[in-house]
């Protein structure tokens, strides 16, 4: 900012004439109010006026003595001296505020030169960057015009005739833009018009623009593929038809119309599984890959992989056979303990585990029910297991339930040592029972196999000894190790309700070592362990590899055969579960659309079907999931058992609600509806019924089965009549003159009319009488007349058979 003599007097406090004044006595002549004063002119005044304050403050502070002594005395020289001292304070005040003035003035003059030093500064660097851009902008265009005159060039080139090009081939070139004399250098060239942003284009110069913007248009615009492209779309286990389309990146209506043509009746959020959508992949043209991402479920039982240095542990054995041949009895005896008697209809119908100690150390063994509806259950024993002790009664041999346990053992690739039980009963023949076992390819090691088969007694401990000293000998062969030090891995055998302990799960640890406090995940549930209990009822701080135990604290009852992982931290156990929730979530719905399509179908092609809805709850998870396998395989064509919903525990209000709405008969397996409950049941006309034994319910649901069944239907000819001749009435229309032959015809039967033996007409017979009386039946012998409706075209000779039809209760 440049300073006038005008603002300086401001800044110094002193008119404009004394700043001029004090200028020309420094040598700087010529100066206004108005002009301006630069830097160095600034400096000048600064140090004339700095030398004058100095000159006048010397000149306040010295006293110089009076030439002349003054004669007077008295009161007028006290007041001269008065007058002086206070002219001299007067000065040198004025002296200070001149200084601090001149000192306030140099620091604003500083201050403004640095501030014009930056301004100048920042000009001069936008000037240069607004001259870059410009020179940059020009070059640009000037590429641009260069480029398209190039253009203008050959296309002109092009279009002329050949002729025109070798005439102006022979005339002399123009010059054209030669320089320009100095003189017109500056000269605006008038015949040249300027652009106007703001002027209409004419018509032509608007089609010429038009015609350019479409091009320009055109070469940015979306190219047609010229061959089909073909993605790789990666499937998981279920997904949404929306999200398949997406992956195509095609409509969803494409991939709809591709699931009807294969027959899957679905609609856009509807989920299907991965074959048909690889199917469908294919069916478009593209590859469909089975997705192999990782998912965090995968991590986590890949990080929960025992390792460490191996420990022998106990062997687990299951004894496995048919149903009362003896299984819990043996196992009393090997425990000294009876669980038999606790049990309804002497059957076991959970798993119970238990651990013994055997002369050559601890024995695992797992008792698995032997009724034919614990299939699933049988074999999540043996594929839990390391030994399966097959219990055959020496006095009832092999019976479904043996051969169905034997095969579970050879598809789990588990040894197999048969023990003959009941050997202390009459009609025991054992040849008869390893000749049997033999056509199932368990062959005796007296016969050249490599079973062992023992013959004991449950009853009087005979040959239970040897036995033990069998499996502990296999065992030994085997060499069963697990890593101990290590977070425990191990599988559900069993889980329930109980009253006053909560989720009660049965675990069989199979590898580390449980302890109490550890976080664990079981199938879709989850929790920390807050007791553990072994089969002898005492409270446990661990358990190590092949102890079974049950555990406490779990979020919910888990299913029997899931697996039990002991992971890092609570939040890691809910994420798996969470995410294994959501998983079951979309395959159970893609379940429920495929069983409702099939349904659909199904009554398309055959009509109705008769249904028995069915609410199921049970004590224990395992035994519920048994009955309903039991019930589903009840369900025939014509009548089907749903289960509308199973679970463990007390019957509650909450399930007599759903019984009332879903018309569901409510059946209980060793537990019992609450007050509350069983009151809603008798107001809304709900049925319950409670069970101890599997047989009687299977039973009883079988006969409710039975009972929607239609009857069966027979016919019995009751009677057979000649027509001997046929007679005209207008009233009956045809009536046939007839001798009955056999049996008797009787009015409003059903009757078929047959010319030399074929059926030709099928109908009721409407009148019937005897000369002119009309009567309900004729017997054998007789002759009668017979009119039958709806039919004119009764011949002599023909044969009316009358038939009754009979119907009959079916049962499954």
């Amino acid at each position: 900012m440049a300073h006038t003599v005008e603002t300086l007097s401001k800044l110094l406090k002193k008119t404009p004439n004394e700043v001029i004044t004090i200028l020309t006595n420094a040598g700087i002549k010529g100066k206004q109010t108005d002009s301006s004063i630069s830097a160095e002119e600034r400096k000048i005044l600064m140090s004339s006026l700095s030398k004058r304050s100095s000159g006048k403050s010397s000149m306040s502070v010295s006293r110089k003595p009076s030439s002349s002594t003054s004669s007077n005395t008295g009161g007028g020289v006290k007041v001269q001296v008065k007058k002086k001292r206070a002219k001299q304070a007067v000065a040198v005040e004025a002296e200070s505020a001149t200084n601090e003035a001149a000192q306030a003035a140099q620091a604003a003059l500083d201050s403004g030169r640095e501030a014009d030093e930056k301004l100048l500064a920042q000009d001069a660097k936008r000037l240069e960057m607004t001259r870059l851009q410009k020179q940059q902008a020009d070059d640009l265009k000037a590429k641009k015009e260069g480029a398209k005159q190039e253009q203008e060039v050959d296309k002109k080139a092009a279009d002329k005739k050949p002729e025109e090009k070798s005439k102006e081939e022979k005339k002399p070139k123009r010059l054209r833009n030669t320089a320009a004399p100095s003189g017109n250098a500056g000269r605006r060239q008038l015949h040249v018009a300027r652009h106007n942003p703001n002027r209409k284009l004419k018509k032509k110069d608007r089609t010429r623009l038009s015609q350019k913007t479409q091009e320009e248009q055109a070469q940015h615009g979306f190219q047609k593929p010229v061959e089909k492209v073909v993605h790789e779309v990666e499937i998981p286990d279920n997904i949404k038809v929306n999200d398949l389309a997406q992956k195509l990146t095609i409509k969803v209506g494409e991939v709809l119309k591709v699931l009807m043509g294969m027959g899957v009746m679905v609609t856009l959020n509807d989920v299907i599984d991965q074959d048909t959508a690889l199917l469908v992949v294919e069916e478009m043209g593209h590859k469909g890959v089975a997705s192999a991402e990782e998912t965090i479920e995968d991590t986590m039982i890949e990080k929960s992989k025992p390792t460490g240095e191996q420990s022998p542990r106990p062997p687990v054995v299951t004894i496995m056979g048919h149903v009362d041949h003896g299984k819990t009895s043996l196992l009393d005896y090997i425990r000294k303990a009876k669980v038999t008697d606790g049990e309804a209809g002497g059957i076991t119908q959970h798993i119970g585990a238990y651990q013994v100690d055997a002369e050559k150390g601890k024995i695992t063994f797992i008792d698995t029910p032997g009724h034919a509806a614990f299939s699933k259950m049988r074999s999540r024993g043996a594929n839990a297991t390391d030994i399966i002790i097959l219990v055959v009664a020496a006095d009832d041999g092999v019976m479904p339930q043996t051969v169905e346990s034997i095969k579970h053992a050879q598809k789990a690739g588990v040894p197999i040592i048969v023990a003959i039980n009941k050997i202390d009963k009459e009609g025991a023949d054992l040849d008869k029972i390893k000749q049997v076992l033999s056509t199932h390819d368990v062959i005796s090691e007296d016969w050249g196999g490599e079973v062992m088969m023992l013959p004991v007694s449950a009853h009087t401990g005979e040959g239970v000894d040897a036995l033990l000293e069998a499996i502990s000998l296999t065992a030994e062969v085997l060499e069963f190790s697990a890593v101990v030090k290590s977070p425990a891995n191990g599988t559900v055998l069993e889980a329930r309700l109980e009253k006053g302990r909560g989720k009660v799960t049965t675990i069989l640890v199979q590898s580390g070592t449980l302890k109490k406090g550890d976080i664990v995940i079981a199938g879709l549930e989850y929790g920390k362990v807050k007791q553990i209990v072994n089969d002898q009822g005492k409270v446990l701080k661990e358990a190590g590899p092949s102890m079974p135990v049950e555990v406490l604290g779990l979020s919910g009852v888990p299913n029997a055969g899931d697996e039990v992982l002991v992971v890092e931290s609570e939040r890691k156990a809910r994420e798996v579960a969470s995410f294994r929730k959501s998983k079951e979530r979309e395959a159970e719905l893609q379940r429920q659309q495929a069983s409702k399509m099939e349904n659909f179908l199904q009554k398309m092609e055959e009509g109705d079907v008769s249904t028995v809805n069915v609410l199921l709850k049970s004590d224990v998870r395992g035994s519920a999931q048994a009955l309903v396998e039991a019930l589903e395989e009840l369900s025939t064509d014509e009548v089907r058992v749903k289960v509308v919903s199973s679970g463990v525990g007390g019957i509650n209000n909450t399930d007599i609600n759903l019984a009332a709405t879903s018309g569901a008969l409510v059946l209980g397996f060793n537990v019992r509806a609450d007050a509350v409950a069983r009151k809603t049941a008798d107001n809304e006309g709900v049925k319950i019924e409670y069970y101890s034994i599997i047989y009687n319910l299977i039973d009883d649901v079988r006969a409710i089965m039975s009972g929607l069944l239609s009857p069966a239907l027979s016919e019995n000819i009751i009677g057979i009549a000649h027509v001997k001749d046929v007679f005209r009435s207008q009233k009956l229309g045809d009536i046939a003159g007839c001798m009955v032959e056999e049996g008797v015809v009787r009015k409003d039967s059903p009757i078929r009319v047959l010319r030399d033996s074929v059926v030709i007409y099928e109908g009721e017979l409407e009148s019937l009488r005897r000369f002119k009386d009309d009567v309900k039946e004729v017997k054998s012998g007789t002759e009668c007349g017979i009119g039958v409706a709806n039919y004119n075209d009764v011949q002599p000779g023909d044969q009316i058979e009358v038939f009754e039809r009979i119907e009959t209760a079916r049962s499954l």
